[in-house]
């Protein structure tokens, strides 16, 4: 074969691959009739050493999705994608993102990179026109640290929806409401952050230094309010005291559950998954709704 036939038939391989892949993407939901409501879960991301870690936590993490039937995509709220303005990404291969430094060099060796669903990512869209595309996200480690516990196989698209930090919590709490309808279309919704996250308070000497007490304090007390579905005091957390203010010193940590909240549908509880606390002054407290 002379070079000149060779490399054109090998230019033409480098296309037909991910034709393929997004061809087998395209095809697995192509019309998305209704399934049963899925359940939407809150869940604790904490440091990224839980990511390497075999522990209370990561062990929980393995044991929920086993009681969820399959998604057919996840869309993950993660803290750690803030942008002006909302978007979606309707990227198809979805890269694993090391957005941090300074810790075990072990994290750099994680790959977490299953497909992305930018069909079922663009449903978003319709739901609200404010929501725009983005065609480079590929998955923080607000996503991936918990996804790799819940689904080691990589085998479900995954897209991530931004955090809008110019608005104000009700924004996200009212958005998030009218994305009810992706549940029923077999998508898992994950927000992914921490209740309370004071970074410059942590204990950096241990994972499992004692709680202050203004971080129980906050954190059952949100925990009083979940059960009885209070939301209101919720989303205005300003509103909550002293403890609430060391808790969210900035806000993206705390948003991501705001969403879970405003996809509750009449009639659905919310089930505590998971209670501990971090370095002193992170949360962990995991949730679902159904």
């Amino acid at each position: 074969m002379k070079r000149k036939e060779f490399l054109k038939i090998a230019g033409l391989s480098s296309l037909i691959i991910p034709l393929m892949k997004v061809n087998a993407l395209n095809n697995l939901t192509e019309n998305f009739s209704e399934t049963p409501l899925m359940p939407a879960l809150f869940l604790a991301h904490g440091h990224p050493i839980n990511a390497i870690s075999d522990n209370h936590f990561t062990r929980r993490l393995g044991e929920i999705s086993k009681k969820i039937k399959k998604p057919n995509a996840i869309m993950v709220i993660s803290a750690h994608w803030e942008t002006k303005g909302t978007y979606v990404s309707v990227n198809p291969f979805p890269n694993t993102i090391y957005d941090f430094g300074g810790f075990d060099s072990r994290l750099f060796d994680v790959k977490y990179e299953p497909n992305g669903h930018p069909k079922l990512a663009k449903e978003t869209i319709k739901l609200n026109s404010i929501i725009k595309e983005d065609t480079k996200m590929g998955l923080d480690h607000g996503a991936w640290t918990v996804l790799k516990f819940l689904y080691p196989k990589a085998d479900i698209p995954v897209f991530q929806l931004s955090l809008d930090y110019s608005e104000s919590p009700n924004y996200h709490y009212e958005l998030a409401k009218q994305l009810k309808s992706l549940r029923k279309k077999g998508v898992l919704i994950i927000g992914s952050g921490n209740i309370v996250h004071n970074l410059n308070l942590l204990d950096w000497s241990s994972q499992e230094t004692k709680p202050h007490d203004w971080v129980l304090e906050f954190d059952l007390n949100v925990k009083k309010r979940l059960d009885n579905l209070q939301f209101s005091n919720l989303i205005n957390y300003q509103n909550m005291g002293k403890s609430a203010l060391l808790s969210i010193p900035t806000n993206e940590h705390y948003l991501p559950m705001l969403y879970i909240l405003g996809l509750l549908e009449k009639g659905e509880q919310i089930t505590h998954l998971y209670e501990a606390y971090e370095f002193g002054s992170l949360s962990m407290r995991s949730f679902k709704i159904s």
